[in-house]
């Protein structure tokens, strides 16, 4: 009887803790999705970004030398280069649709997670985290739609791809519906990605007072500093000064016990005088 009563028990504190992991996942802030597009990331990048660049996904990196500009600061509308890694050996590209923060991003791209056994899906506001020690974008995790989190995987990132000029909202939206065979009204795409939804990301006015505070911090750091710069000064002054009148002092007693040696330079000899007189 109490080992049934002890087996009821763990199985309700189990099926409890799997509710509140659903309950959890549900919460999280998950991308849009247009699925069974049956869309490969490369023309999907294309169409949103403008870069005219084609081939294999790992190969526009070395592609975009020279015709556009390349770097390693994350923009609006440029596009994030994966290298070949692991099981994708023809790497990765996708569209940076918004900045969070200096380490994370939301992007848009197609066939990256697996949903109902199939990829093709276009995804956007995804979630990417750079996860270099120097925050230079060299490693990255993404959401993975499946689990609903970032997916425990690092990726390594070649860098980004700026557009010669960045699309419009209206324009993106004509080209995914160009690609896709879909009218305009059917394509999911956000115009501005709801940033508030990511955790630990910051809003515009948050980021705007943050900002403020550490201007107004900055400034007040600079303030210290001029002041004890300052008592530094003016300690070294009184020190020098201290300094000086210690000297004349000892410049004096020399003086004084010159004068004093030399009004008794013999006073043996003085008496010895007196005495044969």
């Amino acid at each position: 009887m109490v080992l049934e009563t002890s087996l009821s028990q763990k199985i309700a504190r189990n099926f409890f803790r799997l509710l509140c992991m659903v309950g959890l996942l549900a919460l999280s802030p998950a991308p849009a999705v247009a699925l069974n597009e049956g869309l490969q990331c490369v023309p999907y990048a294309r169409a949103i970004t403008g870069v005219e660049i084609y081939g294999d996904a790992h190969t526009w990196w070395g592609k975009a030398k020279g015709r556009y500009e390349r770097g390693k600061v994350p923009r609006v509308g440029a596009v994030l280069s994966f290298k070949s890694h692991g099981s994708s050996r023809l790497g990765h590209i996708s569209a940076v649709r918004a900045i969070v923060d200096k380490r994370t991003i939301l992007v848009s791209h197609a066939n990256w997670s697996r949903i109902n056994g199939k990829r093709g899906h276009i995804e956007d506001d995804v979630q990417v985290v750079d996860v270099s020690k120097k925050n230079d974008w060299s490693q990255v995790k993404v959401w993975y739609q499946p689990i609903g989190a970032l997916g425990g995987t690092i990726y390594p990132i070649n860098g980004f791809i700026y557009p010669k000029k960045q699309k419009s909202y209206a324009a993106i939206k004509a080209s995914i519906a160009k690609l896709t065979g879909r009218p305009i009204s059917r394509v999911a795409l956000t115009e501005k990605p709801n940033i508030g939804t990511i955790p630990g990301a910051t809003s515009k006015n948050e980021q705007r007072r943050m900002a403020r505070l550490s201007h107004k911090k900055k400034q007040q750091e600079k303030k210290r500093s001029r002041k004890a710069f300052k008592l530094d000064q003016n300690f070294l002054r009184d020190l020098e000064k201290e300094s000086e009148s210690e000297k004349r002092q000892a410049k004096a007693i020399l003086q004084k016990n010159e004068a004093a040696n030399a009004s008794n330079e013999d006073p043996i000899g003085d008496l010895l005088g007196q005495v044969s007189q």
